[in-house]
């Protein structure tokens, strides 16, 4: 029998402690919900590194095609896109798990490696997703200092910083590369001392949601290191250089002991039919992958040049997006563009204050948000 005076606030205490006092991820402001809000129309998007090209014309098609499919439920395994992504990666269908975005093979990793009294440990200013899904499970988190802003990749991943933190308790470690909101990068000979240091029985998760957009000649493909270190997970997205964000499909790659734990805590039919099957048109599209970097790259030094000429310094990045101090609030500078139909992202609680991260968006967008920002400021 339900007591009536039990509180609302009674349910927060019987929730598992580390949820308690857990924050969750905040999205970025939909165009719709800015609209609505200040009655305007044809806003902006410049929040969540998206591609402005939209998504690939083959993963379109794809999609089209199996719409009558939408009553059966998926390959719960994704034989179909396994298959492509082994041939892509040269490894066993084995030591790849598809995920809800990248980012659950981040929750799935510390789901089935995380518990009270262990520790994951990365840098300050990364993803906002690796403290969450650490606290999620338990487990402490242990924060790597970054590099200084004057450095040669301000704000980056310091890793002799991440190797002080390593103990008998650390589980984890999480580095995103390039990193996110920082745009910083880790090429390969620093990136492997790395891996070689770190002991046998961590798992070292190497992020690379923004991989194809690289193009730096000493940037790693950590994929072609999984048999020389069996400790290492590397994550990927369709998200990104493919534009399936809104369908949610990632993947990550591992020996096949790590990929048989992944599989273990894996919700069965995680990703959706439609996904799979864009995914695998999308992988069959170099062409767009081709023009969405030509355009990041034309955009990117629009975006620099611009933000030079108003006296900013913007974090060269390699990713999609830029990062640029605006002033004591970034929070302040970004809700000041929102009248104006822009959204941006602030990028304070990255402990960045100040901050603003910018996705690169087609040349219209990029000049809007240069003219805007100018106004503001």
């Amino acid at each position: 029998m339900q007591n009536s005076n039990t509180s609302i606030e009674s349910f927060i205490v019987l929730a598992n402690p580390s949820i308690q006092s857990l924050t969750p991820y905040a999205p970025g402001k939909p165009i719709s919900e800015l609209e609505r809000e200040y009655g305007i129309s044809n806003a902006v998007k410049l929040a969540s590194n998206e591609n402005s090209l939209g998504a690939s014309p083959k993963a379109l098609a794809a999609i089209k095609q199996n719409l009558d499919n939408i009553a059966i439920y998926p390959d719960g395994n994704a034989f179909e896109l396994k298959s492509k992504l082994a041939k892509k990666h040269n490894v066993t269908e084995s030591c790849i798990t598809i995920g809800n975005g990248s980012n659950e093979i981040l929750e799935l990793i510390t789901r089935a490696y995380l518990a009270p009294g262990l520790n994951c440990i990365f840098s300050e200013h990364a993803f906002a997703v690796y403290p969450i899904v650490t606290q999620a499970c338990g487990a402490d988190a242990k924060i790597a200092k970054a590099l200084a802003a004057d450095s040669d990749q301000p704000y980056g991943h310091d890793l002799d910083e991440f190797i002080k933190l390593i103990d008998d308790r650390t589980r984890l470690i999480m580095i995103a590369n390039p990193n996110n909101p920082t745009g910083t990068w880790i090429d390969r000979a620093k990136l492997k001392s790395f891996l070689k240091e770190v002991p046998a029985n961590i798992v070292i998760v190497i992020d690379e949601a923004y991989f194809e957009y690289v193009k730096q000649a000493d940037y790693p493909d950590t994929s072609t290191w999984l048999n020389e270190f069996p400790n290492l997970l590397v994550t990927r997205t369709f998200s990104k250089i493919y534009g399936l964000a809104a369908l949610r499909i990632g993947y990550g790659l591992a020996n096949e002991a790590i990929t048989d734990m992944l599989n273990r805590v894996r919700q069965p039919f995680n990703v959706n039919g439609l996904a799979q099957v864009a995914a695998c048109g999308a992988l069959e599209d170099q062409e767009f992958v081709d023009q969405s970097v030509d355009l990041n790259r034309i955009g990117m030094a629009h975006l620099t040049d611009g933000l030079i000429r108003m006296g900013l310094h913007p974090i060269a990045s390699v990713g999609n997006f830029i990062s640029v101090k605006v002033g004591d609030s970034g929070t302040s500078v970004f809700e000041k563009l929102l009248p104006k139909g822009i959204i941006i992202r602030p990028i304070d609680n990255y402990q960045m204050p100040g901050f603003i991260r910018v996705t690169v968006g087609k040349n219209e967008e990029n000049s809007r948000f240069l003219q805007a920002l100018s106004d503001v400021i």
